[in-house]
């Protein structure tokens, strides 16, 4: 079965004699027990729920795993995977990382006695001579956000086999019709469903999807002991919206590379990041390893005032935080999603525009970005 037929096409009820063709919303805390011993499939909403039971169903579906599990927060299905290093041990993270995820490694992670590095993951021997020193866990964004670098699956998830250390990526910008890690020798899968896989901007979820029953029996009880595990409401909100994943994506793909196309050609712009086009330095590596080039894209102008003013003259992109949802949005990364990162420890230009498009009229999204590049560019440059 195709992923689009099966972000539809699923059992939305199992074991419901009444066959509701929408899955129900279980709400409760407490499930009542057949008897004394408590033996009945469900007992308390933190440690199971049918609701979630049939999302989290879905989700390892959709990522080819032996099991996946949703959390409150994309964050939360991070540290979850964090907690799979022990103290003593050492994690290593991509360099391009989103801010809350740096920020929990470094404010957090060490807490717990556990060593965290980064390393440039788009550098096979950066990471060769990182993995040499040991590490308990590889996290990487692919692509990254925000400046798109592309780094090889396959390639990294050799190089983790060989050193004994999991490989977990972050796939939020890619959903799994977009990209899934596991096909390509991940262990584990993570995915902020806040982003593209809830969609619609109205829910906050995350994640995990694991390779091995092992791994599967281990984020299964990171997930009940913390009680980090999604409400039924949320994972209600959260199957609705993936069922329309497929059009949304392939509406957001179009846009993206039509805007692409007009930051390509406009003066204003110095550097454009999407990897759907063919000049960017890891679209042929993408191009094996996913489907889609996603809908996030950045662009630089050389001048943080110009990218501000650009920024505050769109009409169409709403500027917020987060990305993958129906809207269009604009940002500059260093002052919202990676503010939480200090200056100096913070690779990503002043300057760098992030925009997340959105399921609008092309044409409209087109004109409104002209005029907002056109608007922040003096007259001599654009001629």
């Amino acid at each position: 079965m195709q992923a689009a037929t099966r972000l539809v096409r699923f059992e939305a009820a199992p074991g419901d004699p009444t066959a509701p063709t929408s899955t129900p919303i279980h709400q409760t805390a407490t499930f009542a027990q057949p008897s004394a011993l408590g033996d009945g499939p469900y007992d308390y909403s933190r440690s199971g729920n049918p609701t979630r039971a049939v999302l989290e169903d879905q989700l390892a579906a959709l990522e080819g795993a032996a099991a996946a599990f949703a959390f409150t927060s994309g964050m939360a299905a991070l540290s979850a995977v964090s907690r799979l290093a022990a103290c003593g041990q050492r994690i290593l993270a991509g360099a391009d990382l989103y801010g809350g995820c740096w920020r929990m490694l470094t404010r957090l992670t060490r807490r717990q006695g556990i060593q965290v590095d980064f390393v440039d993951t788009t550098d096979l021997a950066a990471v060769d001579a990182e993995l040499e020193r040991g590490a308990a866990l590889l996290l990487i964004e692919t692509p990254t956000n925000p400046l798109l670098q592309i780094s090889d699956l396959r390639q990294l998830s050799a190089r983790c086999r060989g050193s004994g250390t999991l490989l977990a990526v972050d796939s939020s910008l890619m959903t799994p019709l977009g990209q899934r890690p596991l096909e390509h020798g991940a262990d584990l899968v993570i995915h902020s469903a806040t982003k593209g896989l809830g969609g619609h901007g109205d829910l906050t979820a995350g994640v995990v999807a694991c390779a091995t029953v092992a791994l599967a029996e281990e984020i299964g009880f990171l997930q009940n002991a913390e009680g980090t595990a999604l409400a039924p409401f949320e994972s209600w909100l959260l199957l609705r919206g993936m069922k329309t994943l497929a059009l949304r994506l392939r509406q957001q793909e179009a846009n993206a590379g039509a805007l692409a196309d007009v930051l390509a050609r406009h003066p204003a712009v110095t550097d454009l990041y999407w990897p759907g086009r063919e000049d960017h330095p890891g679209a042929e590596l993408h191009r094996r390893q996913a489907e889609l080039s996603g809908p996030v894209l950045g662009f630089r102008t050389g001048c943080r005032e110009r990218s501000r003013r650009i920024v505050e003259a769109a009409r169409l992109f709403t500027i917020a935080v987060s990305f993958g949802s129906t809207l269009s949005q604009i940002s500059m990364p260093c002052r919202m999603s990676h503010a939480s990162i200090p200056d100096g420890e913070r690779a990503l230009p002043e300057d760098l525009v992030r925009i997340s498009v959105g399921i609008e009229a092309e044409q409209d999204l087109v004109a409104d970005l002209r005029q907002a590049l056109d608007a922040a560019t003096p007259a001599e440059v654009r001629s």
